[in-house]
C-alpha cells in the first residue's frame, strides 16, 4: 500500500465480508478502504489496485485527493482538485524524490504475539514491529483470512507474515519532517475501479512536489 507519500495520510484497506479462518481469500485485484486521522479529523481512504497501478482517493477540506502510483516504485504523483475554486493540478514526482519518501521508512524486525482479536471482521493476531533504527515498538495487527498482491502492502511490512489490518503508516511532510499516521482497514472487495481511475485527466496542470509543498505550507 502506498500510503508512504503523504504527510497527511494515505495507504491499505480490506473486505466487507467476514471471512472464515480457514478460507483465505485472494484479491488480485479491488478496493480496500480505510481510515486514519489528519487535522484532527477522521479521513477514508479508497485504495484500488491491479496488477500494475494503485490509486489512493480521499478528501482533505475542499480537496478530492489522488495518489497515483505504479507497483513498482517508478512512478508517483499527488493529483488534487479543489471545484469550488477551480484547481486541477497534478504534482509529479522525479525518481529522486521517490527515492526520498521511500527512504524515510523504518527496516522492521517482527515479533508475532498470541494476542488475537477481531478488527472490522478479520481474525488478527498483533505482531510487535521494532524499527531497527530508531528502536520504537509498533503494534502492528495482520490477518491471514485474506492475501492481497505483495506490491500494495508496505513495503516495510513486506516480511510481516500476513496483511495489516491496524497498523501505523509513516510519511514525509511538506517540511521534510517524518510524521506517523494510524490506519485501520475497513474493507475489502474485488470491486474494478472506474474509468479513469488509474490516469491524470488532460485539464490538470502538471506541477512539481516542491511547488506542491509549498501550496502546502501556504494552507498551514
Amino acid at each position: 500500500m502506498k500510503t508512504k507519500f503523504l504527510s497527511v495520510a494515505v495507504g491499505i484497506v480490506l473486505s466487507a465480508t467476514v471471512l472464515s479462518a480457514n478460507a483465505q481469500k485472494s484479491y488480485p485485484e479491488g478496493l480496500i478502504t480505510m481510515k486514519t486521522n489528519g487535522g484532527g479529523q477522521e479521513i477514508e481512504l479508497k485504495e484500488y489496485f491491479r496488477s500494475d497501478s494503485i490509486a489512493t482517493i480521499f478528501s482533505a477540506g475542499p480537496a478530492a485527493i489522488k495518489l497515483l502510483s505504479d507497483v513498482n516504485y517508478k512512478f508517483f504523483a499527488v493529483v488534487a482538485e479543489v471545484a469550488a475554486f477551480k484547481v486541477k493540478k497534478a504534482a509529479i514526482y522525479t525518481a529522486d524524490e521517490i527515492n526520498q519518501a521511500l527512504s524515510i521508512a523504518p527496516t522492521f524486525t517482527f515479533a508475532p504475539s498470541t494476542e488475537t482479536k477481531q478488527i472490522s471482521g478479520f481474525n488478527c493476531k498483533k505482531v510487535v514491529a521494532t524499527d531497527a533504527k530508531t528502536k520504537k515498538a509498533y503494534d502492528t495487527w495482520i490477518t491471514n483470512d485474506i492475501a492481497l498482491p505483495a506490491a500494495v502492502i508496505e513495503k516495510c511490512y513486506a516480511n510481516i507474515g500476513g496483511v495489516p489490518i491496524q497498523f501505523s503508516a509513516f510519511q514525509q511532510g511538506p517540511d521534510g519532517a517524518l510524521s506517523v499516521a494510524e490506519y485501520t482497514v475497513i474493507s475489502v472487495s474485488d470491486q474494478k475501479a472506474p474509468a479513469g481511475t488509474f490516469s491524470i485527466a488532460s485539464d490538470f496542470d502538471k506541477i512539481s512536489k516542491g511547488q506542491l509543498d509549498a501550496m502546502a505550507r501556504g494552507n498551514q
